[in-house]
């Protein structure tokens, strides 16, 4: 679908690799460029028409990006460099000082390191413990499996909604319905979901959640930061400047701004946010359930098609992503990705940012396909018929 309108794509490439970042349509590239070249100024700063047309436009991306995830309040979106920049400053900005010595926190080992090297540190710095909830023979997380994990001690789970291997779907909603009925917050990365699938955080209830601009059409170096208003009011500032402060004096007083404001210090990276609105807007556009089945029906395909080649191991062959993770036997996945990369296919190779995984699939390094919206049968038809022979993907390699 609309493939035209990605420059890339006009050439022979084939690329599968939207789980690590997704490529940018013209429309968008188009609105940054029309801030740059049209209205380039400083956002909450100038008295000035130019600058108030770049506060208007920011602004906008900022009532974009609640209605697009079904937030209360634009007061509950904060900009940020990104999912990892969010996930920390949820973690550090909130959760550092509500921790206490064994209070624990519920991750799994299928989560990105960025939704587990902030939780380590903290453990390390504040005593608190780190437990794992069980996947099931799938790979996947179960609410049944949730609920044994728990202890009286948890206090936060914190899930990737789409894992970036497994590719599995959590069944969100009854978790945190459980685990509010327990008094435990939750926290989600949806990195790969809301550029995938209609994400409700007032329908989920979710406490926290993240994501970033680049998986969804995007530009990089921009994320978004959703907390409920009531927890973003008891969030530390990480980040003290310019943007966010009300006042300060010789005395050392300071009074901040109101949310979402204190939590954006510094001049942002305006043209990335502005951007990201295009973004969603060329996503509403299409329809985002209308990817979603679209997704779905190649990811169908893509693994039946897999499925009849006896030299492939598929690691996730049941998950509802658009993600495929898979082996070929007795071939490093790195050495497969080098073999497409010479037919101009793009696809990663790797323990992709999930380093304990291998903990619960017994293999540190897969390939990994990720689908979008603009790829085609067409072009896993070329993928298949690549790495049929495994011969030849031996022989290439010599």
């Amino acid at each position: 679908m609309h493939r035209e309108d990605f420059e890339i794509l006009k050439t022979n490439l084939i690329y599968f690799d939207n789980a690590a970042t997704a490529l940018k349509p013209k429309e968008v590239l188009a609105k940054m460029n029309e801030y740059y070249n049209e209205y380039s100024s400083n956002v909450k700063r100038g008295d000035y028409d130019l600058s108030y047309k770049a506060d208007t436009e920011y602004e906008n991306v900022r009532t974009i990006v609640k209605d697009f995830i079904k937030a209360h309040s634009v007061k509950e979106i904060a900009f940020t460099s990104g999912t990892t920049e969010s996930l920390n400053l949820i973690i550090n900005g909130y959760f550092k000082d509500k921790l206490e010595v064994n209070d624990e926190v519920l991750l799994t080992k299928a989560e990105h390191a960025s939704n587990i090297l902030p939780w380590f540190k903290l453990s390390k710095d504040k005593g608190i413990k780190i437990n794992y909830i069980p996947l099931d023979n799938n790979y996947e997380v179960t609410l049944d499996n949730v609920k044994k994990a728990i202890t009286p001690n948890t206090k936060v789970i914190a899930l990737a909604h789409i894992t970036n291997v497994v590719g599995d779907i959590r069944p969100l909603k009854e978790i945190i319905a459980y685990a509010h009925s327990l008094g435990i917050l939750v926290v989600v990365d949806a990195a790969q979901s809301v550029p995938h699938m209609a994400v409700n955080v007032q329908d989920l209830d979710v406490d926290f959640l993240a994501f970033s601009a680049h998986k969804m059409c995007g530009p990089t170096g921009v994320g978004v930061l959703y907390g409920k208003e009531h927890l973003l009011e008891n969030m530390d500032s990480l980040n003290l400047g310019g943007g966010m402060n009300e006042s300060f004096n010789a005395d050392g007083t300071y009074l901040l701004k109101y949310l979402p404001n204190r939590l954006e210090a510094g001049t942002p990276n305006i043209a990335g946010v502005i951007g990201l609105g295009a973004a969603i807007n060329y996503l509403n556009n299409m329809g985002i359930d209308k990817i979603a089945d679209y997704e779905k029906e190649l990811k169908t395909y893509f693994i039946n098609k897999l499925s009849l080649i006896p030299h492939v191991n598929i690691i996730n062959k049941n998950s509802h992503s658009g993600i495929i993770a898979f082996n070929i036997e007795g071939i490093f996945s790195q050495d497969v990705a080098f073999y497409l990369n010479k037919h101009h296919i793009c696809v990663r190779a790797g323990n992709h940012c999930a380093k304990i995984l291998k903990d619960e699939i017994g293999i540190a390094n897969t390939v990994r396909i990720s689908l979008y919206f603009y790829n085609t049968k067409e072009e896993i038809d070329n993928f298949i018929n690549l790495i049929s022979d495994k011969n030849k993907i031996e022989k290439e390699m010599l």
